[in-house]
């Protein structure tokens, strides 16, 4: 409770927490160093459960922890073993039905197995090889751009998500102009996803660091809308194309609720601003029909079409080509 008190610090509020691992003698290590070792993988529990915890120590906290090495060493060698791969979800206009572009996004095959995301990616963001598989990303990304482009004869959006640590980080954009160097690529065809949070923990720079990606043709959308802490005098502030509302909005989405009147702020605060807005997580035609009654610009989910392959993508572009025309 104490601890939950801010104190003052040369004229500033200061917030504190707490967060601790327990170990007992004999019952959970015979030596200090035992002892020492088990009580931080209690500790290292409580601080992922969100801080301010008391976590005793457990013999699962051990066989989880060695799990998690196990995983974050395999992850080091991921890259190089060719285990990464992207999925392409497509985006659908609700204007016009046609295929809007595809969001790239990335799967990890250990062994022969596909693990989930919500594993891995946190791993790679607090290890920091998410710096590396996200350069690996965008490279793949922009040739995939570059292929379809060139083999339909026009432009087709992929949007990429970016993590924190390679927003932030000082090599982001040097790589980013590098890269459209390499593969002459019209930068128009990507479309980085940035989430609200990341934006605002140091929002003058990230404004910008958003400018001079904007400045190369970029596309920038904001990923997970209204799930953060956006401020709308600084939105407006922001080169941004795209607001996407997060799939957690969509879910249960059906009219008089709280998710449809976010929803319709959402997209009203895009109209007003002159930015575009997905929804994503569109899981049925109903989701769908709400949606452009309200007019947002497009959906990604399971209604239009799951994550895929390059090939299966290939062929979903094939024929949703097709139908365009015959319509």
């Amino acid at each position: 409770e104490y601890m939950r008190s801010p104190f003052s610090c040369q004229n500033h509020e200061v917030y504190s927490t707490l967060s601790l691992g327990a170990a007992t003698f004999p019952t959970d290590g015979a030596d200090p160093a035992t002892l020492l070792r088990n009580a931080d993988a209690a500790l290292q529990t409580a601080r992922r459960g969100g801080g301010d915890l008391l976590v005793p120590y457990s013999v699962e906290l051990n066989t989880q922890a060695d799990q998690r090495l196990d995983i974050e060493s395999d992850l080091r060698h991921a890259l190089e073993r060719g285990e990464l791969e992207l999925h392409y979800q497509p985006q659908q206009s609700l204007r016009d039905g046609a295929l809007a572009g595809f969001e790239a996004l990335l799967r990890w095959r250990r062994r022969g197995e596909l693990v989930s995301p919500a594993v891995f990616i946190p791993l790679a963001e607090e290890s920091g090889l998410i710096i590396a598989i996200g350069d690996w990303v965008l490279e793949q990304a922009c040739r995939q751009a570059s292929e379809w482009s060139a083999h339909y004869g026009r432009a087709l959006t992929i949007a990429v998500n970016i993590s924190p640590r390679q927003f932030t980080h000082p090599s982001f954009l040097p790589k980013i102009t590098d890269l459209l160097a390499t593969t002459h690529i019209d930068p128009a065809c990507i479309e980085l996803e940035i989430t609200e949070g990341v934006v605002m923990e140091n929002t003058e720079q990230a404004i910008t660091v958003l400018g001079q990606l904007r400045a190369l043709g970029l596309k920038l959308s904001i990923d997970d809308f209204g799930t953060g802490y956006s401020s709308l005098a600084y939105l407006k502030r922001f080169p941004i194309h795209k607001l996407k509302i997060d799939q957690s909005f969509v879910r249960q989405l059906a009219p008089g609720t709280g998710d449809a009147a976010i929803v319709q702020a959402v997209i009203g605060l895009g109209r007003n601003l002159g930015i575009s807005v997905i929804a994503e997580g569109v899981e049925n035609a109903g989701q769908r029909a709400l949606l452009h009654l309200w007019g947002c610009d497009e959906i990604q989910g399971y209604h239009y079409g799951r994550p895929m392959p390059p090939r299966e993508a290939q062929r979903y572009l094939r024929s949703s080509d097709s139908m365009v025309l015959a319509a």
